[in-house]
């Protein structure tokens, strides 16, 4: 039976430690995943609003928050989804955070952040985390637990950053 047309629990916070609520808090992307529709368009798109943090530091620490961020997601989605009692529920959007994070690196790199750019990185990262191409659509039946939830966005990230990579070698070839 598909589920992903079923209404989702509430999330009750009042039953929550204050530990538990900040963890759930941080998963489900500062609120951004709790939109009743697409919440991991608008966790996407949320994090576009750390572009700027990214574009005042150097690439490396960039590269270093962002892997940071990976880390530290690992635990916050897969305790998130412990609470909620859901596996990858949609709510949960910090991997998005990560992975749209991700895409922005070859453009992070060559310093050519403007508009234009900043909606091809989020098309892209869109499309490959809905669409789930090889190996995405393994790992994400496969790997259970933070580590899962988090490592399919990771992988879309990734694929999203190797299109823009190739489009941008091409047109300076």
């Amino acid at each position: 039976m598909d589920t992903s047309t079923l209404p989702k629990p509430p999330i009750n916070f009042k039953q929550m430690t204050w530990s538990e609520r900040c963890i759930v808090f941080c998963g489900v992307g500062f609120g951004s995943g709790l939109m009743p529709k697409a919440p991991g368009t608008f966790g996407s798109a949320f994090a576009l609003l750390f572009i700027p943090l990214f574009m005042s530091q150097s690439f490396a620490i960039s590269v270093i928050i962002i892997s940071i961020m990976s880390l530290i997601g690992i635990y916050i989605c897969g305790r998130t989804a412990d609470i909620m009692g859901v596996h990858d529920d949609g709510r949960i959007v910090w991997d998005e955070f990560a992975g749209q994070s991700i895409t922005f690196l070859p453009l992070l790199y060559l310093g050519i952040i403007n508009w234009v750019w900043i909606l091809v990185g989020f098309v892209l990262f869109r499309l490959f985390d809905i669409w789930k191409p090889w190996p995405i659509r393994v790992i994400d039946r496969r790997i259970d637990g933070g580590f899962g939830i988090m490592f399919d966005d990771i992988i879309a990230g990734l694929w999203a950053a190797l299109c823009i990579i190739i489009y941008l070698y091409i047109d300076m070839a």
